[in-house]
């Protein structure tokens, strides 16, 4: 397990180990989006992780796709994030914040009666959304017009404006996963004509526009993104998903990012093929992936060259100290599925250290 405590030069940021936490949504804000008390004590309790990807967090103000996910849009947000990055940077750690459109996940419910938006007028049918009235039905989506696009981007880069502020070391843009830039590349949901639709370039136009607008208020090397090109979540699919990945790593050569962050299964099983090695030998920088790794397996991968670091989810849930625990090869805490998305601290702030 040596290979995972080594030193790593993500961009601007060094990291002192490669086991990260990936981005988890918990849904502990309160109704105004704001991150909670209980949500500082959450990231300062992991801030052993190499990095902390904080979880998905709404860039613009109307698109909630979950009950009770964080903003970066508001002052009162960006005042109660620093508090979180305040205490995971005094334990040592470093954090990144996932900025995030939730485009037609995004419920009526949940946004006001808002229509949610997409790059088609094409519903989610394979997933319901969860909301305070229970599990519903996604309605159609309005599908943007190329003239409303600017403003997608333009609220990327404030977002990003307003992580720094907050004292994040980076970002994290979302592209995964179903959500708002994923439905523009994915061909299960673009379904559009003109230069955001059609062809593989036209498909990624809007990510690259987000890419260059976050590192205009920032840089390049402050940047991380994620995808999911197998996830059939929220009714996605992609006709040719190593094709889209390959011309991505290419394309994604000409910025000096961060990272990659790449999930290289389907939660559901139906899509199936190999991403992460054709990724790898057209992507020059920094690869991380996620879903489904042992420490093992995580160990392995790094160790042969595959990838640079690995992001764990649930294991991170159950365990705030899942570096040391994987170093030591110590006995990992079950997580509760049953508080994974609720809102007080149980299942969230009182899972066990090992030498607690």
């Amino acid at each position: 397990m040596s290979n995972l405590f080594t030193p790593l030069q993500l961009g601007a940021v060094e990291i002192s180990n490669r086991v990260l936490m990936a981005p988890l949504t918990r849904c502990r804000a309160d109704q105004d989006h704001v991150p909670t008390e209980m949500m500082v004590d959450y990231y300062a309790q992991r801030a052993s992780a190499g990095l902390i990807i904080a979880e998905a967090t709404m860039a613009m103000e109307g698109n909630s796709s979950f009950w009770r996910e964080p903003g970066i849009y508001s002052a009162a947000q960006v005042a109660a994030w620093k508090k979180v990055t305040d205490a995971v940077h005094a334990e040592g750690g470093k954090i990144f914040l996932q900025i995030w459109h939730g485009g037609r996940t995004c419920h009526p419910v949940l946004n006001d009666g808002k229509q949610p938006v997409a790059p088609s007028a094409l519903a989610i049918t394979s997933d319901k959304a969860n909301t305070p009235e229970g599990k519903l039905d996604y309605p159609e989506p309005k599908a943007l017009k190329d003239a409303e696009l600017p403003d997608i981007v333009k609220g990327f880069a404030k977002a990003a404006e307003n992580a720094r502020e907050a004292g994040f070391d980076g970002v994290e843009i979302h592209a995964a996963n179903g959500y708002l830039l994923d439905e523009f590349l994915r061909t299960s949901a673009n379904h559009r004509d003109g230069p955001y639709g059609g062809s593989v370039e036209n498909r990624t136009r809007l990510l690259l526009e987000v890419i260059e607008a976050v590192a205009g208020v920032w840089s390049e090397d402050r940047i991380g993104i994620r995808f999911s090109p197998l996830n059939s979540f929220n009714s996605m699919k992609d006709e040719d998903p190593v094709g889209l990945m390959t011309w991505l790593a290419q394309r994604l050569n000409n910025y000096q990012l961060a990272y990659v962050h790449l999930m290289r299964a389907d939660f559901k099983g139906e899509q199936q093929a190999d991403i992460i090695t054709p990724f790898r030998e057209q992507y020059q920088g920094n690869l991380i992936v996620n879903m489904g790794y042992s420490p093992e397996e995580a160990a392995e991968a790094v160790s042969q060259g595959q990838v640079d670091a690995v992001a764990f989810g649930v294991p991170f849930i159950a365990n705030p100290d899942l570096p040391e625990r994987i170093q030591e090869g110590a006995e990992l805490n079950q997580a509760d599925p049953k508080t994974f998305y609720t809102q007080g601290t149980e299942g969230y702030t009182d899972y066990p250290r090992r030498n607690a």
